[in-house]
């Protein structure tokens, strides 16, 4: 399993992006929509775990643009905020989950694992 962890606080996608390593799951991070973007164009992802609220390439655009180039990702929106109409928008845009700060690792983990061969 492949994640890509986009958010601007640096300090979570850095802190997620090693609890993921240590129980053997392959992860980047970036700390805008845009250089998420990037790696999704040059690295195929199981999961792209993103937040709504960045400056730039806000959440629901990275969303739009990740689904048009993985159409297979699958997408977990992160979020401060939560809501209604900004997770109904995500979940239509093909955001698959969302989960509301601070990231519980182990809820984010069963979120992985229950989708992961779902198709």
């Amino acid at each position: 399993m492949r994640v890509l962890l986009i958010d601007d606080e640096k300090e979570l996608v850095v802190t997620l992006s090693e609890r993921l390593e240590l129980r053997g799951i392959e992860s980047d991070w970036a700390t805008s929509g845009e250089d998420g973007l990037a790696l999704v164009r040059q690295n195929k992802y199981d999961w792209v775990v993103v937040d709504l609220k960045m400056p730039g390439l806000g959440g629901l655009d990275a969303i739009k643009a990740i689904k048009a180039v993985q159409p297979a990702a699958n997408v977990i929106l992160l979020t401060g905020h939560s809501a209604a109409e900004d997770l109904r928008c995500a979940l239509d845009m093909g955001a698959c989950q969302y989960l509301v700060k601070p990231v519980d690792i182990d809820v984010l983990l069963s979120l992985m694992q229950k989708g992961v061969g779902r198709e």
